[in-house]
């Protein structure tokens, strides 16, 4: 069942655990993994108990990316077919990407291909140090299509010349250096409290503002000069912020020297 293949608990503090769950394969991606993943990232975007969600590999790695006999197989099929499903993964992406929650990544083992995918769509990222990560596409003879625009984003248009091209392994310092993840920690153990610690920490943010906040940084990453409507869209953010239910709460608790209501 699909419901096995990816896992899904929502805890009564508003966390949501996403568990990829083909460890015997890495946690590599299908159609049916892929349908899934989209489904639960879908459902998380229409609910407000959810506020910060984790997405995690089970066994061995966070996730090899690509099925190869899935992809192998897709490619045979006749063009609308095949663009349909690999437009069912952009949607995937697109949709973890532009969640309103905050999102974090712990990454273990091996972290391939769609698997950074994963990583540079979400707002944090932590790996274990000895993590495997590249971009292998080159060598099966396809691109890193779907995956780009968000990997790019993480690790700039320099790094990716390099490592889209050459395919070559690099360990998750390496990837903390070129942006692919914010930080590393020693083994599995750390990477779970490490996990927590964010966890607690965006958990005493405003939901609303969050979400703005997020909004914030994808309207103005790619401007170069700053112009009237950017200064318009951030004027404007920050005064819906003020005069918001959350923004007022949140001053109010600060000089009441009180917790604002959206901390447990």
């Amino acid at each position: 069942m699909s419901e096995d293949l990816v896992l899904f608990e929502v805890e009564p503090r508003g966390l949501a655990r996403i568990t990829l769950n083909r460890p015997a394969l890495h946690n590599c991606f299908n159609d049916v993994v892929i349908e899934r993943l989209h489904g639960i990232v879908q459902e998380i975007a229409g609910r407000r108990d959810i506020r910060v969600v984790t997405i995690q590999g089970a066994g061995k790695s966070f996730s090899a990316g690509g099925d190869l006999d899935w992809m192998r197989r897709s490619g045979q099929q006749d063009h609308a077919t095949n663009l349909a499903q690999t437009m069912v993964l952009a949607r995937l992406f697109k949709t973890l990407n532009d969640l309103p929650q905050a999102v974090i990544s712990l990454v273990h083992g091996n972290c391939m291909a769609g698997g950074t995918g994963l990583v540079s769509c979400s707002d944090i990222a932590i790996a274990v140090q000895d993590t495997k990560f590249a971009l292998t596409e080159v060598r099966l003879g396809l691109s890193p299509a779907t995956i780009s625009p968000y990997v790019v984003a993480a690790i700039g248009a320099r790094q990716a010349r390099r490592y889209f091209l050459t395919a070559e392994r690099f360990d998750g310092v390496e990837a903390a250096r070129i942006g692919l993840v914010h930080e590393t920690v020693a083994d599995h153990d750390a990477l779970l409290a490490k996990g927590e610690e964010l966890v607690q920490a965006l958990l005493l943010g405003a939901p609303g503002a969050i979400a703005d906040s997020k909004l914030l940084i994808r309207r103005v990453a790619y401007q170069g000069e700053v112009g009237e409507d950017v200064m318009r869209f951030t004027a404007e953010n920050i005064a819906d912020r003020r005069a918001s239910v959350e923004g007022q709460e949140g001053l109010a608790s600060f000089f009441a020297k009180r917790k604002p209501n959206w901390v447990g």
